[in-house]
């Protein structure tokens, strides 16, 4: 199998552009190299073959080494093992089954669900996140017969959708329709973390709300909300003009650029209905308007303009993943404001109706409640990785929203 495996030696071209993005990609520790083919680790397992692999923002975020200040304290590297093979946003084919997996036939068309919570991991019975259905929350993502990790593409011993094998339990893969073609497909994943972020905090009838970011995560969660709660209005915050015609077409009411940060917080808090006062670099809106926000990005600035727009005993999902920094919370007390992260899904409960969030991911596209059409905007084959890499790192020039791996050749 040829695997794209991160934590090797990275091999430099010595080009420096003065894009920091770039400058990283070409110090990564990451090569394209042959690996032996992994046996199925016990015989409810399945092999698959990627066609399609979305590059995640925490994919990128890692490639680029983006992290903000490093901390050697996170706790999260105690559940990660390397080296990796990173990918997780998968459509694939399955092309061998074990003698007792269940569910699924060689020849399948399949999207993963990559946490590896209990079941894959072998054990039972299973602890009480998982029982809840909260397989995110599972208690034993160390332990069993395989190295930690949270999901596929974070355990050494199971490859990601960066290569042209790799391995699941039989509970991690759900049948794609035939209606649904693989560059729909590819989105389950994305959509059911942002699925799991706004129904666990979902707005209150006729108010409005914020999506902050407007990349793969921040335009699912615009075309959930637009779905599923149509009597609410839908602001969003965009960095590049790619992402605000995205966000347009998929139902936006107001789309804002993110900066200068002080005109932000003003355009929010007019078309929320916020009371700003006095003059300073960033004010505060008191009363606010906005009833939740949904962080995508999660650094300083995301932060502290979303506590300034919030109206009070608001609620502010941390739905992003970026390293630690500081930032003014005071709003956050004042107001009685609602901090909630938000850790990508499992069990979710959609209008009444509780299944896995892939699951509503693929009905509601089969339905026609969702189309995410446009969100696909590159491909790339593995070979062609800077490339792929590069486009996200050059967004403003390149118009890229999500960027995948494109193998079905």
């Amino acid at each position: 199998m040829r695997a794209l495996v991160y934590g090797l030696p990275p091999e430099p071209t010595g080009t420096v552009t003065g894009n920091p993005l770039l400058d990283a990609l070409d110090v990564t520790p990451m090569q394209l190299v042959e690996r032996d083919d992994l046996p199925l680790p016990r015989p409810d397992w399945v092999r698959l073959a990627p066609r399609l692999t979305g590059i995640c923002g925490s994919d990128a975020k890692q490639v680029f080494m983006d992290w903000g200040t490093s901390n050697p304290d996170n706790p999260m590297i105690d559940f990660s093992s390397f080296p990796q093979v990173l990918g997780h946003e998968v459509v694939a084919d399955v092309i061998e089954v074990g003698p007792e997996a269940t569910g699924v036939a060689v020849g399948d068309r399949v999207v993963l669900n990559p946490w590896l919570s209990c079941a894959p991991r072998g054990i039972d019975p299973v602890c009480p996140a998982c029982a809840d259905g909260d397989l995110t929350l599972c208690w034993n993502f160390r332990t069993g017969p395989l190295a930690p990790g949270i999901h596929i593409g974070t355990s050494t011993d199971l490859p990601g959708g960066f290569a042209t094998e790799m391995l699941a339990h039989d509970s991690m893969v759900f049948p794609v329709p035939d209606s649904v073609p693989d560059e729909i497909a590819v989105f389950a994943d994305p959509f059911a973390v942002s699925l799991h972020s706004v129904t666990r905090h979902a707005p209150e009838p006729g108010s409005k709300v914020l999506v902050y970011g407007a990349g793969a995560l921040g335009s699912c969660a615009v075309a959930i909300l637009r779905a599923l709660y149509p009597d609410v209005e839908v602001g969003v915050v965009a960095r590049f003009e790619s992402q605000a015609a995205l966000a347009t077409t998929l139902g936006a009411h107001r789309v804002f650029r993110h900066e200068p940060l002080k005109e932000l917080i003003e355009e929010i808090a007019e078309w929320s209905g916020g009371v700003l006062h006095g003059d300073r670099a960033l004010p505060m809106a008191f009363p606010g308007g906005i009833d939740v926000v949904y962080d995508t990005i999660a650094k300083q600035d995301s932060q502290e303009v979303s506590v300034r727009v919030l109206k009070a005993r608001g609620t502010l999902v941390k739905a992003g993943v970026h390293g630690e920094f500081s930032w003014e919370w005071t709003p956050l007390y004042f107001k009685e404001i609602v901090w909630v992260g938000s850790n990508a899904f499992g069990m979710e409960d959609v209008e009444g109706v509780r299944k896995h969030g892939i699951q509503h991911y693929l009905d509601l596209v089969a339905s026609g409640r969702i189309d995410l059409t446009p969100m696909l905007t590159h491909t790339f084959a593995l070979d062609e990785w800077r490339t792929a890499f590069a486009a996200l790192a050059t967004q403003a020039d390149s118009g890229a929203v999500k960027v995948a791996f494109d193998q079905r050749s």
